[in-house]
């Protein structure tokens, strides 16, 4: 993750949000990939918690899982 997305302490923020969320759904995707999450530029780290990447990452997952599957 780059400086554009802010200082340390958000960029490392992002990063525990994002690897709880994997963490906590990582028996419901069935996927043997690697993932690169890469935030959006003007993300606020600040206010952003797990049920905000949730709603974002879930579909989004679910949406790879199901063409990987479909492939």
């Amino acid at each position: 993750m780059s400086r554009k997305v802010g200082k340390s302490v958000r960029r490392n923020r992002i990063k525990r949000l994002v690897r709880e969320f994997f963490r906590l759904h990582q028996h419901d995707f069935s996927l043997r990939a690697d993932i690169v999450v890469v935030p959006k530029r003007g993300i606020c780290a600040d206010s952003l918690s797990l049920a905000q990447v949730s709603s974002e990452l879930g579909p989004l997952m679910a949406k790879i899982v199901s063409r990987a599957s479909a492939g």
